[in-house]
């Protein structure tokens, strides 16, 4: 697909979010691949370690509003959204390969979720994350409230999540975010030379070892994660999140009539 592209280098496959003219925010397609290309990695038999970055000045800005405004309206499209959000976070979290994010630029959103739920973060020296979903009426649960407050604890998480700040790459590192910065023309490098001493590990070994850990995060899907969602799916038809998207939209519409004027 064109918005979703895997590419194999050797053992390791690197996944590319390809929208960077709209700085890799989710398009429909873009969100039904990263719900299905989890499986697809984990059945190749070639495969030992992935790589996900976005392509372009963005790692993901996350939503989109015109898709916002649609889930609004259409109940069916909505309860879709949310399944695949279920599945971006299960696939993610059940992977058997190590998943390495190489942060680009901006996470923000889902852009966010999707660093938060890597293996491993190397992020961009430029580079920031945010989850504002609070910011637009929306309830954080496509990843943020099940998987920050463990790296960062229940009181910094809160704050993140509730106020919707920029977190510097700096600041990442600091909080455990990210696992280190690197100056952004030698972030995929960094990131391919990362993979390839995974690969070359003991393979059962590797995986076991990121099963066990992350039965600290299964707990924390098994209480946590459909209450989030179901609590953002239902926040998505709220009156503050439906005059926020359509007063962002409105705005974002008279700028390109002043500039075509």
């Amino acid at each position: 697909m064109a918005d979703l592209v895997v590419t194999s280098r050797g053992p390791v496959r690197l996944i590319e979010l390809n929208r960077p003219d709209q700085l890799n925010s989710m398009s429909e397609e873009l969100h039904s691949g990263l719900a299905s290309v989890w499986e697809e990695v984990a059945d190749d038999p070639g495969a030992r370690v992935v790589v996900l970055t976005g392509r372009g000045r963005a790692f993901s800005a996350g939503g989109n509003f015109d898709i916002m405004n649609r889930v609004q309206r259409d109940r069916a499209f909505r309860q879709q959204n949310v399944d695949e959000a279920r599945r971006i976070i299960t696939g993610m979290l059940h992977c058997p390969l190590p998943v390495i994010a190489a942060v680009n630029g901006p996470a923000v959103g889902l852009g966010c979720s999707l660093a938060l739920l890597s293996d491993l973060v190397l992020i961009a020296d430029d580079a920031y994350v945010a989850d504002p979903h609070v910011q637009v009426g929306l309830v954080a649960g496509d990843g943020g409230a099940l998987v920050l407050p463990l790296l960062v604890g229940l009181t910094r998480a809160k704050e993140l999540l509730f106020l919707g700040d920029r977190v510097s790459a700096e600041e990442a590192v600091r909080l455990g975010i990210a696992n280190r910065a690197v100056p952004k023309d030698k972030l995929l490098d960094e990131a391919m030379n990362l993979a390839g001493r995974l690969a070359a590990l003991p393979a059962q070994a590797l995986r076991e070892t990121k099963r066990v850990v992350n039965l600290h995060l299964e707990q924390a899907l098994a209480t946590v994660l459909e209450p989030a969602l179901l609590a953002e799916r239902d926040s998505m038809r709220s009156p503050d999140h439906i005059a926020l998207v359509e007063k962002i939209i409105a705005s974002r519409e008279s700028r390109r009539a002043g500039g075509e004027g």
